[in-house]
């Protein structure tokens, strides 16, 4: 009832001319809108999570609708320069994308490329020395291909119930399983990616076959130094995906990550993204710390001039979000109406 409610409103808006004149108003050139992106599907990871991947085909739409509206698309540098000194342009938008996965590199690359748009990679680092699908996505992932299945328990996988694949739950369940039996085992990288490839054999997939579609997998170290010298800012994600709330952790997070993107791209990077949107107060503190210059998370607004630089709000587009919902946070209406704006603070799994 809310939801319609709310498209009935956004549909008389924009049909009464409100996108516009709130798009050309004093009040939106003095916001940035930072949009974020995850993945870009190379076959269908949105119908596994379409809250993460969205079609190549509606990342283009999202471009040209950048266009129509008449955006002013900024690197996050030059746009968050800009809101500090009062000079942005016209509805600015800066354009992210957090992980740096190949899907990245195939599919929205060269779509910015022919739109004529920069963008920020947030990049992790540990996938791009060890390149291999990312063990918890794929397990979750290989399991949804066999939606609708019950299987024994595989006790060698640290699953000692019955495999329910009926259910979202079931599914996690599985996943959780295995993501805890790797800990138990202090299984390293290359030893879960074995584990995946059981599963995976267990489930009566190929799973070279998986692994040759680079599918879950980030940019080689190759890839992102090629993005890199394209235009595209390269900037800080953590090594391992992960905010250790330890600060010398955390510190060591930070400095890993910089040190290999810097040995990628030859630039220092100065911009952070959360991993999985998870944050902390302290945080902030060690991040500037550090000679970071900003952070943004995944809670929903616009970026004003007087925002924390460590906790700037982005909207995290989806192939949930209709085309209605996007124009409307273009304009700045969609800001204004929104009620929800913080993201769940849940931590994800790391991946080391």
């Amino acid at each position: 009832m809310l939801r319609k409610a709310k498209v009935a409103t956004l549909g008389l808006l924009q049909g009464t001319g409100a996108f516009e004149l709130v798009a050309n108003s004093r009040w939106r050139r003095e916001r940035l809108l930072i949009l974020c992106y995850h993945g870009i599907s190379l076959e269908d990871e949105h119908l596994w999570r379409p809250q993460l991947y969205m079609p190549a085909e509606l990342l283009e739409k999202r471009l040209r609708a950048l266009q129509a509206m008449r955006c002013s698309v900024l690197t996050l540098g030059e746009a968050l320069t800009r809101l500090r000194s009062r000079d942005l342009p016209p509805r600015s938008v800066a354009i992210t994308f957090d992980d740096g996965t190949y899907d990245f590199y195939n599919q929205a690359h060269p779509l910015l490329k022919k739109y004529g748009m920069p963008a920020t990679v947030y990049q992790t680092t540990y996938y791009t020395e060890h390149p291999m699908p990312v063990f918890n996505l794929t397990c979750s992932y290989l399991l949804w291909k066999r939606r609708g299945q019950q299987l024994e328990p595989q006790p060698d996988l640290g699953l000692r119930e019955a495999m329910d694949l009926r259910t979202e739950l079931g599914r996690h369940r599985v996943v959780r399983g295995m993501i805890d039996h790797s800990d138990r085992e202090k299984l390293n990288g290359r030893q879960k990616n074995e584990l995946a490839a059981r599963l995976s054999a267990i489930l009566g997939i190929d799973y070279a076959t998986f692994v040759a579609k680079r599918i879950l997998q980030l940019m080689t170290e190759q890839e992102v130094a090629e993005v890199a010298r394209n235009g595209v800012d390269v900037e800080l994600h953590s090594h391992r995906h992960r905010t250790p709330e330890e600060h010398d952790a955390f510190r060591q997070e930070i400095v890993e990550n910089r040190k290999r993107i810097y040995a990628l791209t030859g630039r220092d990077p100065i911009h952070f993204c959360y991993p999985s949107g998870i944050y902390r107060q302290e945080f902030a503190t060690w991040l500037e710390q550090e000679k970071v210059l900003s952070a943004t998370t995944c809670d929903a607004g616009l970026v004003s001039r007087d925002d924390n630089p460590y906790l700037l709000r982005r909207f995290v587009d989806t192939s949930g979000r209709s085309e209605l919902d996007f124009d409307a946070w273009l304009s700045g209406v969609g800001f204004l109406l929104s009620l929800r704006r913080a993201a769940p603070q849940r931590y994800i799994v790391p991946e080391d």
